[in-house]
């Protein structure tokens, strides 16, 4: 997996220090594991599996497991450092909390971020205040990506 680095080092900074100061508080070490796990979603836009963080933080620790990966990723989006996001394909993961929905390819299972204004969900929003406290949206669209319909264009893929 390549991950795609953020074209700001000052937001993946800002991302790592929230981070460290949300783990400190809830009284959670920083290990380098921990550290490095997290940076790899943060820094990435390819919303990477449990299996992809695993390969790219193995290059850099070798005594790393895969079920440390997986524990590490369900503690990190339980204290909602990060994002699940479901495919029926696998989990993946993202580290970009700021508000926006995905698009997931039905096809691929490849997931693509779209940022909105949230002036235009300000209606269903003031309704979901009304119910309690909102602390996460997740909004996702499904369908094909344009390189799938492509394929299925040019005949490339079976149904």
């Amino acid at each position: 997996m390549t991950t795609a680095t953020l074209t700001s080092t000052k937001e993946l900074q800002q991302r790592l220090d929230f981070f460290e100061q949300e783990c400190r508080r809830r009284g959670l070490r920083v290990t380098e594991q921990r550290r490095e796990i997290f940076k790899t979603v943060a820094s990435s836009h390819s919303h990477p599996s449990a299996e992809d963080v695993f390969a790219v933080v193995r290059e850099k620790m070798s005594n790393v497991s895969l079920d440390t990966v997986y524990r590490t990723l369900a503690s990190l989006a339980d204290m909602e450092l990060i994002l699940r996001v479901g495919t029926a394909y696998k989990e993946r993961f993202d580290g970009d909390l700021r508000p926006h929905a995905h698009f997931i390819c039905s096809d691929c299972g490849e997931v693509y971020d779209i940022f909105y204004n949230l002036d235009h969900m300000m209606l269903p929003l003031q309704e979901a205040f009304s119910c309690g406290d909102v602390r996460q949206i997740n909004l996702q669209y499904k369908g094909l990506c344009k390189q799938c319909q492509e394929k299925r264009k040019s005949g490339t893929v079976s149904f």
